[in-house]
């Protein structure tokens, strides 16, 4: 088989497969507060709602503090089976989320969300 068409077989088998590869992962769509953003001191709720079901059970989220300690955060039991849910109490600094969850096909994600907290 010549290169040329090995290479055109490689190319169509990669855009076959990309939209499998695609749904392989839970992706963070969006979170309240959005990363980056800026709350006021107190309690907040976080918010995080991926592109599929994720397994609560098996997920997590760690709160990385100003003083870089880490907490676990517990995750809520219920609720919509694409959405994490969590309730936070804090004091003025910069701070990251971190979750890590996992996906109904089995798949681990990772990422962060930085937040700065303000004086109420």
């Amino acid at each position: 088989m010549s290169p040329r068409i090995k290479l055109w077989l490689l190319t169509l088998a990669t855009v076959a497969f990309l939209p499998v590869l695609a749904q392989a992962h839970a992706i963070l769509e969006e979170s309240q507060p959005p990363s980056g953003g800026t709350v006021k001191a107190g309690a907040l709720d976080l918010h995080l709602r991926f592109n599929s079901r994720i397994d609560r059970g098996r997920s997590r989220l760690t709160l990385i503090r100003p003083d870089r300690k880490r907490d676990t955060v517990s995750i809520a039991p219920d609720g919509q089976p694409d959405i994490i849910d969590a309730h936070l109490n804090l004091t003025p600094g910069a701070y990251v989320v971190r979750w890590q969850v996992l996906a109904v096909d089995g798949h681990i994600t990772r990422g962060d969300v930085p937040i700065t907290v303000t004086a109420p």
